[in-house]
């Protein structure tokens, strides 16, 4: 169905479904980051806590262009909003990096976290899902970053399941240089996403678009459209 041919019912719809969608994607961040930063600190894990610290700055990634959505002139917060989520994640490159080749050199041998398992794995199989109902939403109402933000989503099923992996691995048979790898596999997702907000393509964009379209409403959607 193409944006245009769209009913006004049925595009409030089809935002408020995006809204849900957001919202619920930012609560589970938050849940996994503070699990995963906790069983990943007990287990000794470098990369369970370098997942749940992304996990965090995906979350204030959100809060950031939320927040940027409040002000007056929210194109002129804009760039250093993004330039500080960029920062965000190139520390956090830097310290799981770092956490990781030390592992790896210093032969530490995190222990088995059930937790951690559970936790990945549920994110392996959530994930898509929310990026799939979020991506047919986004197509049907027209909206760029709504899509966008669905790809990001799904990219980040992708991390969930190399820490899988790497648990996995260090639980049932002992490789113990498997945390640490997929610790260096977060660090270079990491990266991406750094670069990505400095470029301008934040991975929350679709909150800030939600936001502007709850006080813009069909103004909002005419530049929407213009812009892409």
């Amino acid at each position: 169905m193409s944006a245009t041919t769209l009913t006004p019912d049925r595009r409030a719809t089809l935002h408020r479904r995006i809204r849900l969608i957001v919202a619920f994607t930012i609560v589970y961040n938050v849940i996994e980051a503070v699990v995963a930063i906790a069983a990943g600190s007990a287990a000794s894990s470098a990369a369970l806590i370098g997942f749940g610290l992304d996990s965090s700055i995906e979350v204030l990634s959100a809060a950031a262009v939320a927040w940027q959505f409040t002000r007056h002139d929210p194109e002129r917060w804009e760039k250093p909003t993004l330039r500080v989520i960029a920062v965000a994640f190139f520390a956090l490159a830097i310290y799981v990096t770092t956490s990781s080749v030390l592992s790896l050199f210093g032969g530490d041998r995190p222990e088995h976290s059930a937790v951690g398992l559970v936790l990945t794995a549920l994110s392996v199989v959530i994930m898509p899902l929310v990026s799939f109902a979020e991506r047919r939403a986004g197509f049907e109402v027209g909206s760029a970053t709504a899509v966008a933000d669905s790809k990001q989503t799904l990219i980040c099923t992708y991390l969930s399941a190399a820490v899988l992996i790497g648990l996995a691995l260090n639980s049932l048979l002992g490789w113990w240089w498997a945390d640490a790898v997929a610790g260096l596999v977060i660090a270079i997702f990491a990266v991406r996403e750094g670069l990505e907000a400095w470029k301008g393509d934040a991975c929350a964009t679709s909150v800030g678009m939600i936001l502007e379209d709850e006080h813009g409403g069909h103004h909002h959607d005419d530049e929407s459209r213009h812009e892409h």
